[in-house]
Parts: structure tokens; C-alpha cells; sequence
């Protein structure tokens, strides 16, 4: 005569669901912060060209973004096939750049002003005559730190 019964059946006891949804809803605020939004739209195509000598900016908020190639295929019927520029989410003129710079300037805390580059994104079959008038334009605002962005990898000579 034993006191303790063996049970029989041997089942599994039932999963518990009630921390559940704490688990999901620190995965969600997870994502939620981990997650960058992509804070411009390409209308343009912008197919970089590549250079073997490539260093990186340190900090990007303190870089101005100004994209230069022809319209993508989406965005030929309203504005044609010839290169255009894009300033933020809008494709622009060569003389709006100036007032492009000043918006940007104006954006930012004054003692950053001076550290404000302006990164020139340039499709690799766009004219240098487009990219010219660019840097008119940007002497112009004494915008006179420029970069100019490129994939990685052997330049293609040509002889």
C-alpha cells in the first residue's frame, strides 16, 4: 500500500497563451524602431558610376542630396527623356538648386551650417554639361563642399 498514485493517463499539461501577446507586442515596438523609412523617393534613374578610391562620410544628416539623370521609364510622360535634377521628392530646375541649399541651411542648427556637404548622385551616362550648371549653381549659394557618390570597384579606362 503505497500513499502516491502513479497517473495513469500521461498526458501533457496545456500550454499557457497569456504571455503571448506581451511577446508579440515587443516584437512589433521592435521593428518599429529598428526599421529606417526611406526618406526619398527616386524618380530618376541613377545608375552611379564606379571609382577605386571611395571613402565614406561620417555623418549623413550633415549631406544635401542633389540627383541627376534621365527620368525613370514611370516618370517619361510628364517629363520627358532629357537628364533632369531631383531635389528632394520633386524633380526640379538647375535654377531652383540655390533655393534648395538655403531651405537646407535654414533646417539645420546654425554651428552645423558650416559642415554641410552636398553630395551630387549622378547617373554614369548623364552630360557634364548638366553637371556643370550644377556646380554653377552651387558656387553661386556658396555651397562649395562637394561630393560626388560612386559604387565601388575598378574604373572602366577606356584607351
Amino acid at each position: 500500500m503505497s500513499k502516491f498514485n502513479k497517473k495513469k493517463g500521461g498526458e501533457l499539461p496545456a500550454i499557457s497563451t497569456a504571455s503571448l501577446p506581451d511577446i508579440v507586442f515587443m516584437l512589433l515596438f521592435f521593428f518599429m524602431v529598428a526599421t529606417v523609412m526611406r526618406d526619398q523617393t527616386l524618380m530618376i534613374k541613377n545608375n552611379l558610376p564606379t571609382a577605386n578610391q571611395v571613402e565614406k562620410l561620417d555623418k549623413k544628416d550633415l549631406v544635401m542630396y542633389i540627383y541627376a539623370g534621365e527620368p525613370i521609364e514611370r516618370y517619361q510622360a510628364t517629363y520627358g527623356t532629357s537628364a533632369k535634377i531631383q531635389l528632394n521628392d520633386k524633380i526640379a530646375n538647375v535654377n531652383q538648386i540655390q533655393d534648395f541649399i538655403y531651405q537646407e541651411r535654414a533646417s539645420k542648427r546654425e554651428e552645423l551650417v558650416d559642415y554641410l556637404t552636398t553630395a551630387l548622385k549622378v547617373d554614369g551616362d548623364s552630360k557634364m554639361g548638366l553637371i556643370s550648371d550644377i556646380k554653377q549653381e552651387l558656387r553661386t549659394a556658396n555651397a562649395l563642399k562637394i561630393n560626388y557618390v560612386t559604387k565601388t570597384g575598378d574604373a572602366v579606362k577606356n584607351n
